[in-house]
């Protein structure tokens, strides 16, 4: 334990004294924080926790579906709590159910413009559950709306006011589901279950869009210092297309470039790899130091774009650490593991979540990368 520790800690400083940076944010495949939830819960406590919501909760995480739901009402002061905030940046879907005092709330509005936010920057999906509300009544702003409203105007100011008016007006234009037209409880869960089952199966990701979402990660334009990143999934296929379009999309970007592939094996292998493939020759080495002076000749204050795949374990990001204090400036280390803790850990912060990547992209990048390798 204490070798892992120590060796961990090794590589963080490798980090610092090289002068070495992560970029400014971390992304996901569905929005700029690490996707932790499929489904946000957002909702009125005083009409629907303990009753409908908690049954809509239990319902779909038993269907595996992970979804964030605030048990504790979490506010902090007149704005929504910081890790409400995180959840529905981390989630796929927002499920807003809509109840009578829902919005009687100003923690509830706060939380639907942060909602309405991430979709209109297609980041995430919203369904309204109209719960024993009309919709029309939120498009019109009448019946109860008129007197929770005024109430809302004595406490805030009336550009928030008209913000949250707005807010709901646009959700009761989303298509969602109105609990009138359910028989009952239970039918209205099955019925928004299968619903966020079928658009989670569907919500997959193009290879273009995770591209999009990936340049701001990588901050082309910078030529400050060396830039070190992070892509982590699950699936070895998904996450290694990806790595290998991205490396073809941007080599011509630097001095010298290099895709070190399916690291899983030594360091000296790591090493004897990274010569081959800087220098155009395989040089077979005794030891480590004999390869490093080689590549520090080759190197010396470079652009260099260095995309290490599979990289599944901290001795081999030490070993790449080694390198990195002879890149030049604007250099940029992209690593691929599905082992996000060992990024995490090594105090990686620019890790780009790879999921729901279509079948069909990754199949057509694999083809593509093989027959460019040819």
């Amino acid at each position: 334990m204490n070798t892992v520790l120590t060796k961990r800690s090794c590589f963080k400083t490798k980090i610092k004294s090289y002068g070495l940076f992560e970029s400014r944010s971390s992304l996901s495949s569905s929005s700029t924080t690490p996707q932790k939830y499929d489904v946000f819960l957002s909702f009125r406590g005083a009409d629907t926790r303990k009753n409908f919501v908690s049954f809509l909760h239990k319902h779909l995480e038993a269907k595996g579906i992970r979804t964030f739901k605030d048990d504790n009402s979490l506010v902090c002061g007149r704005q929504i709590a910081p890790v409400i905030d995180q959840a529905i940046k981390g989630t796929r879907i927002a499920v807003v159910v809509v109840s009578p005092t829902y919005p009687a709330s100003n923690w509830c509005l706060e939380e639907l413009l942060t909602i309405l936010k991430q979709e209109e920057e297609k980041l995430l999906t919203v369904v309204p559950i109209f719960y024993e509300v009309e919709p029309n009544d939120l498009k019109r702003q009448t019946g109860k709306l008129v007197k929770q409203f005024k109430k809302h105007e004595k406490r805030h100011s009336i550009q928030r006011v008209n913000s949250w008016r707005d807010a709901l007006t646009r959700l009761a234009t989303l298509s969602g589901v109105c609990s009138k037209n359910s028989d009952d409880e239970a039918t209205l869960v099955d019925k928004i279950t299968e619903l966020v089952s079928k658009m989670l199966s569907s919500n997959v990701i193009s290879v273009d869009e995770h591209m999009k979402r990936l340049y701001p990660l990588l901050d082309l334009n910078s030529n400050e210092g060396v830039q070190v990143s992070g892509i982590w999934g699950r699936g070895n296929k998904g996450r290694s297309a990806l790595a290998r379009h991205v490396y073809q999309k941007i080599s011509t970007n630097f001095d010298a470039h290099c895709f070190l592939e399916d690291l899983r094996s030594t360091s000296l292998f790591l090493q004897e790899a990274l010569l081959s493939n800087m220098k155009g020759e395989g040089l077979s080495t005794r030891s480590s130091h004999m390869c490093l002076d080689a590549i520090k000749a080759r190197l010396w204050n470079k652009k260099i774009l260095l995309v290490a795949n599979h990289v599944d374990n901290i001795e081999k990001l030490d070993a790449l650490a080694d390198e990195f204090g002879w890149f030049g400036p604007g250099s940029r280390i992209i690593i691929t593991t599905q082992d996000k803790q060992l990024l995490i850990s090594s105090n990686v912060k620019s890790v780009y979540e790879v999921e729901h990547l279509r079948c069909c992209d990754v199949g057509t990048l694999w083809r593509s990368e093989a027959f460019k390798q040819k």
